[in-house]
């Protein structure tokens, strides 16, 4: 019994506190729309294409490419994603700075056009920029870009956030909120995306071709607000947030990396360790934010669970497999978009907090058509949702975002308004959720790779040849 009541006592305090002070500020922050990126068909990556870049590379043997086909085909991502240009066009070897500019412009002013069409608001309305694209930062700076497309205010609040990974667009809205808590009736925009064209990498070494097969172009812009008289013109509102950073630790400081190998070639390391370090971070994350979105009852039940568990030795978190025992999240949470970022990444923690294929179909089908896009890939997932029209008035949904650092942001945003609008998905939206497929598109076209006889025959001329 006293275990349940030291676990109750900070879970009154915080609903306490959350009454009596949360009228004191201007804290709430809305979304009133969020506008994700669809490329054209030229820039469309089929099995073909993929096979064509990547014999380009003339550090790769045999082994190297075995191992490509085998990592893409059991990947989760589909032949339909998108690639930047100047790989399209054969200069991943060398891009210029104009190629990592009109990447990154593509992107960002595409959505923005979009949003600010789509809500009528106008760029001279906007008291807070923040765009956040971790691997270029140029001068002046990506803000500084936008406000001078738009001609923006002369005082404007501008951030640009970079070096932050595949969680950084939850750090912006993060951000954003607390912005909010010092301005009243604030408009505040976040533009969210990634350059992968001048990243590729040109080396051999597995853990760092990795990032070559899941990486993808795409990106998200959203508006947001703490106007109360606009919040009837909102999609959602930001219920909890809560950021775990574990970047104190060497292992998981450099299991999601980039860096140069042995031969000078520059990429993005994965290491075998970043599933582990992701569990624990993931873990930790949830120890804070779960108290804050479950009922009274689930809690009492997952702490009786947990405290007839054996204590865990050696580490300050419980190991993957039992992170998630006992924790009913579905008791609090209707939705869940879990970072796209490769098969594994979704299957993880869907398996350790007991989630069904339903719950992890968004996820999935936001990997198959879009790749992993970084940051953009929860906004897919959510656009996902909204197309099948799952999101009603009330329901609530949990984002759960991992990135280098190495970082596990998560929040949970309340639905105000029943959504169904078929945004970057409404040209496939029928064809999905896909059935199962027995055999990836890449290895039906790629299999003979795989073949013993080709361990005698000369590669580099065979390869030349295709």
């Amino acid at each position: 019994m006293m275990i349940f009541l030291l676990f109750l006592f900070p879970y009154i305090i915080f609903h306490l506190c959350k009454i009596v002070f949360g009228k004191r500020t201007h804290s709430c922050c809305y979304m009133l729309h969020y506008e994700c990126y669809k490329a054209t068909e030229d820039r469309k990556l089929d099995t073909e294409t993929c096979a064509k870049i990547a014999l380009r590379n003339k550090n790769l043997g045999l082994q190297e490419y075995r191992f490509l086909l085998q990592t893409i085909a059991s990947s989760g991502i589909g032949d339909g994603t998108y690639c930047p240009r100047n790989i399209l066009e054969g200069r991943e070897a060398a891009p210029t700075l104009s190629d990592s500019l009109s990447e990154v412009d593509e992107i960002a002013f595409r959505t923005l056009d979009a949003l600010f069409a789509k809500t009528n608001v106008s760029p001279a309305d906007i008291d807070i920029l923040v765009v956040n694209v971790s691997m270029f930062s140029p001068a002046p700076s990506l803000t500084s870009r936008v406000v001078n497309r738009y001609k923006m205010r002369k005082n404007i609040k501008t951030f640009n956030i970079s070096g932050m990974g595949c969680s950084a667009s939850i750090v912006a809205v993060d951000l954003v909120q607390q912005l909010f808590k010092t301005r009243n009736k604030a408009l505040a925009i976040v533009a969210s995306t990634e350059s992968f064209g001048s990243n590729w990498y040109c080396g051999k070494e597995r853990s760092m071709i990795l990032s070559n097969c899941l990486f993808r172009s795409g990106g998200c812009s959203m508006l947001f607000t703490n106007n109360e008289a606009l919040k009837g013109k909102a999609v959602m509102k930001l219920n909890q947030m809560v950021r775990t950073h574990l970047g104190a630790d060497d292992d998981a400081y450099n299991c999601c990396i980039k860096m140069e190998d042995k031969l000078g070639y520059g990429g993005f390391l994965l290491t075998k360790g970043l599933t582990e370090v992701a569990a624990r971070a993931l873990t930790l994350n949830l120890r804070v934010l779960v108290p804050k979105i479950l009922p009274v009852k689930d809690l009492l039940l997952y702490v009786l669970h947990t405290y007839r568990r054996k204590k865990p030795q050696g580490r300050d978190a419980p190991s993957p497999e039992a992170s998630g025992q006992g924790l009913n999240l579905k008791a609090g949470i209707d939705h869940f978009c879990i970072h796209p970022g490769g098969r594994a990444v979704i299957d993880g923690p869907g398996k350790r907090l007991g989630l069904n294929d339903y719950d992890l179909e968004p996820s999935r089908m936001a990997l198959h058509r879009f790749g992993n896009t970084s940051v953009g890939g929860l906004w897919y997932a959510l656009g996902y949702m909204e197309a099948k029209k799952r999101l009603k008035r009330g329901d609530r949904i949990l984002m759960i975002s991992l990135g280098a650092g190495f970082k596990c942001n998560n929040c949970v945003w309340e639905v105000t308004r029943d959504l169904g609008d078929g945004n970057v998905w409404g040209d496939c939206i029928d064809s999905y959720p896909l059935p199962p497929l027995k055999v990836s598109p890449f290895l039906e076209k790629f299999s003979w790779i795989n073949d013993e006889i080709l361990d005698h025959v000369d590669m580099t001329a065979a390869l030349q040849k295709f």
